[in-house]
């Protein structure tokens, strides 16, 4: 059986899959099998929190278009229930699975959410209405074939600021997930710091990518990243909080490779 992890990032929620060989020992058969990780991670929203509740991951194993062939591959140490996303920052990351699965196609994986979803605003605590079919699983396309012997790591990428609707001005909102899905094989990684930090002030760190952007914000310690970000040359903007009063940073020629991680270093605020 492959072995896969899954993992919960925040503000973009990205699926990131990382390829690696998995050596071959007595008690597992990598000629056969293939380990995934599953990760989730968040897009920028204009909320304080935004708590989902996490309650399965599940794979299709099959190219079948029923409801057969799908396994829960959740890892022993996660615990389902509710999480922030705007937690999920910097290149933190939450591991929802981490399993062994047979080696072969993989069609879909599953996010299945319960129903205890919020969001705060200010000091007012918002429910989210989630509807049923999202409840009973999410699902999500990979299309990807898995190798023997080899560890996939699949980040989901929430856009926060697209996956909550506000039902006119009711007041009324609802959670429609828009979750991107990437891997490390076919994507690459641009990280790197912010040094000194803008304490106090949020930074957004973003690339374009034909009609949209990959972003996410730096953490408390200055540290960004940016996952599934196709091979290509890039220009890297770094946008603070207007209320700083510093001004955005733009880096060229940022060069990403599939399956690998591009650190452009330290950048400063003048």
């Amino acid at each position: 059986m492959k072995k896969i992890k899954f993992y919960v990032l925040s503000f973009s929620l990205i699926a990131f899959v990382c390829l690696s060989l998995i050596g071959c020992n007595d008690n597992d058969d990598s000629s056969q099998t293939a380990r995934v990780m599953v990760r989730m991670t968040d897009a920028p929203g204009d909320y304080d929190e935004v708590n989902i509740d996490v309650q399965d991951i599940m794979m299709k194993t099959s190219i079948e278009s029923g409801d057969e062939g799908w396994v829960s591959i959740v890892s022993d140490e996660f615990t389902p229930g509710v999480y922030n996303l705007l937690d999920l920052t910097g290149g933190v990351s939450l591991l929802l699975a981490d399993n062994i699965v047979p080696a072969g196609f993989v069609g879909q994986i599953r996010l299945v959410l319960g129903e205890d979803n919020t969001l705060v605003k200010g000091d007012e605590v918002i429910e989210l209405n989630t509807p049923s079919a999202q409840q009973s699983g999410l699902k999500l396309m990979v299309n990807q074939t898995l190798l023997a012997g080899a560890t996939y790591e699949f980040l989901l990428d929430f856009d926060v600021a697209k996956s909550i609707v506000e039902a006119g001005n009711s007041g009324i909102y609802n959670l429609k997930p828009v979750i991107r899905v990437s891997t490390t094989a076919v994507s690459g990684v641009i990280k790197g710091m912010i040094d000194p930090v803008l304490e106090g002030y949020q930074v957004e760190v973003s690339v374009p990518l034909g009609d949209t952007t990959i972003a996410a914000f730096a953490d408390e310690s200055g540290a960004f990243q940016l996952n599934g970000v196709p091979a290509g040359t890039y220009t890297l903007t770094l946008t603070p909080d207007v209320a700083s009063g510093k001004t955005p940073i733009v880096v060229e020629n940022v060069v990403v490779v599939n399956g690998e991680v591009t650190n452009v270093g330290s950048v400063a605020f003048e």
